[in-house]
C-alpha cells in the first residue's frame, strides 16, 4: 500500500508521524511520501519537500509566498497523478491541501483531510469545499463531525494524539531539574508561537509582559521553549535587544516538559493551548495577526465565534482568559497572569475546568485515525490493470 501525505507545520508533523506509525503497525508494507517534517521522516515518510515549505500564517503573508506555494502544489499534483497512490492524506494546511485533494479526487484517488478547518469559527461555507475535496475528514474535536453530517459529507471524530501522549500528572520537581530550572521559585512559561511570524509579533509583547510581572513579583522566573533552532536565535535577539536583564531560561523544544514544570503559562492560541490543557497548566491566551489580516477578517464579518482558544471552545465559555489583537499588551496580559499566580481560587477554578475537558479528547487518536484511513483505502483499492 502506497500513501501520499502532506503536512505543513510542526503540529501536522506530530499528527502525521503518529498516523504513519499506527498504519504501519497494521500494514507493515505501507509506504508514505509527500511533504513531511522531521518526525514523519523518522517514522519512515519519504520527503519530497520539508514541512516548513508550507509554514506560512495570515492572509497577506500567504499572498507574498503564493507563487512558490503554487509551484510546489503543482509539482505534487503532477507527481501523484503520474504515479497514483492508493490514498492521499492532507494534514491541516487547508488553503494548500484542499485544492490538491480535490484535484486528486477528481482523478479517482481516495482522499482524506486530517484536521477539520475551523468552519465553526469563521467561513462556515468551507464545509462544502472540504466535502468536495475529501472522501473523509478526520476531526480532532467532537462537535465537528455533525457539521459535516448535516450536509451529507463523511467525517469521523478521532480525538487528538497529544491527549494520549501527555502525562496526566507531571512531576514538576523532576522536570525542573531536567531542564535546569530554579527550584523554589514561581515559574512562568512563555510560548509566543511556533512560527516566525507569530514570534515576531508576540515575542516582544510577551517579554514586555514578563518585565511587568517581574516588577510586581521579583522572585518570578521565566522559561521559553523555542520550537526550532531558528526561533531560538530569534528569541535570543529579542531578549538581548528588549529585556536583557530578564531572569529567563531559553530551552530548545521540550514544550511539554516546560509546561509540566511551570506554575502557569502565557501562550499564543494554537496547539500550545491544547498541551497546557492536558497538563492542567493554568494559562492566559493571546492571539495576534497582522493588522491588515485582522482588519479584513473583522471588516468582512468572517469571524463567527467570541473565543478562539481550544479550552474555551470545548468548555463553551471563557474558562481561560483570552486577549486578541490590540488587547494583547502587557497592561492587560500582566494582571491576568498575576491572578493565576497569586489568586489560589482563580487558579484552582481554572485547573478543575481543564481536568474536566481532558477525557473528551483522550480516545486513542492515532489508532482511530489509522483504522478510518485503512477502511477507506480498502474500500476503494484500485484493481490492477
Amino acid at each position: 500500500m502506497r500513501i501520499g501525505i502532506v503536512a505543513g507545520e510542526s503540529s501536522g508533523d506530530i499528527l502525521g508521524a503518529g498516523l504513519i506509525r499506527a498504519v504501519r503497525a497494521r500494514r507493515p508494507d505501507a509506504s508514505f511520501e509527500g511533504v513531511a517534517g522531521p518526525l514523519m521522516q523518522a517514522a519512515g515518510c519519504k520527503a519530497l519537500y520539508p514541512a516548513e515549505t508550507l509554514s506560512v500564517m495570515g492572509l497577506f503573508e500567504v499572498l507574498r509566498h503564493l507563487p512558490r506555494l503554487l509551484k510546489v502544489r503543482s509539482h505534487l499534483k503532477e507527481h501523484f497523478l503520474s504515479d497514483p497512490p492508493d490514498l492521499f492524506i492532507g494534514i491541516d494546511s487547508p488553503d494548500f491541501n484542499l485544492g490538491l485533494e480535490e484535484s486528486l479526487r477528481r482523478h479517482g484517488i481516495p482522499t482524506v483531510h486530517y484536521v477539520s478547518p475551523s468552519i465553526w469559527a469563521w467561513r462556515p461555507k468551507r464545509v462544502f469545499k472540504v466535502g468536495r475535496a475529501a472522501d473523509l475528514t478526520l476531526a480532532l474535536l467532537p462537535f465537528e463531525p455533525p457539521l459535516y453530517d448535516q450536509h451529507g459529507f463523511k467525517a469521523t471524530f478521532v480525538g487528538h494524539p497529544l491527549a494520549d501522549s501527555v502525562p496526566a500528572q507531571p512531576d514538576k520537581r523532576a522536570l525542573r531539574e531536567e531542564l535546569h530550572l530554579p527550584e523554589g521559585k514561581p515559574l512562568l512559561a512563555l510560548l509566543p508561537g511556533s512560527r516566525g511570524s507569530e514570534v515576531q509579533r508576540l515575542g516582544p509583547v510577551f517579554l514586555e509582559t514578563a518585565s511587568w510581572l517581574s516588577r510586581k513579583k521579583p522572585e518570578l522566573h521565566f522559561v521559553i521553549p523555542a520550537a526550532t533552532p531558528a526561533l531560538n536565535q530569534l528569541l535570543k535577539r529579542q531578549i538581548r535587544m528588549l529585556q536583557p536583564d530578564l531572569p529567563v531560561t531559553l530551552v530548545d523544544g521540550h514544550s511539554h516538559e516546560v509546561l509540566g514544570a511551570a506554575d502557569a503559562v502565557l501562550l499564543a492560541s494554537g496547539t500550545a493551548a491544547l498541551e497546557a490543557l492536558l497538563l492542567r497548566c493554568p494559562m492566559v491566551v493571546a492571539y495576534k495577526v497582522s493588522s491588515l489580516t485582522y482588519n479584513v477578517v473583522m471588516g468582512l464579518g468572517l469571524l463567527k465565534i467570541k473565543n478562539v482558544s481550544l479550552p474555551n471552545l470545548l468548555a463553551e465559555r471563557e474558562l481561560v482568559p483570552e486577549f486578541m489583537q490590540g488587547r494583547a499588551n502587557a497592561e492587560e496580559l500582566g494582571p491576568a497572569v498575576l491572578s493565576l499566580l497569586d489568586d489560589r481560587q482563580a487558579r484552582e477554578t481554572q485547573v478543575r475546568g481543564l481536568e474536566a475537558l481532558t477525557g473528551i479528547l483522550r480516545v486513542g487518536a492515532d489508532a482511530r485515525a489509522a483504522e478510518a484511513v485503512l477502511a477507506l483505502a480498502d474500500s476503494r483499492r484500485r484493481t490492477p490493470g
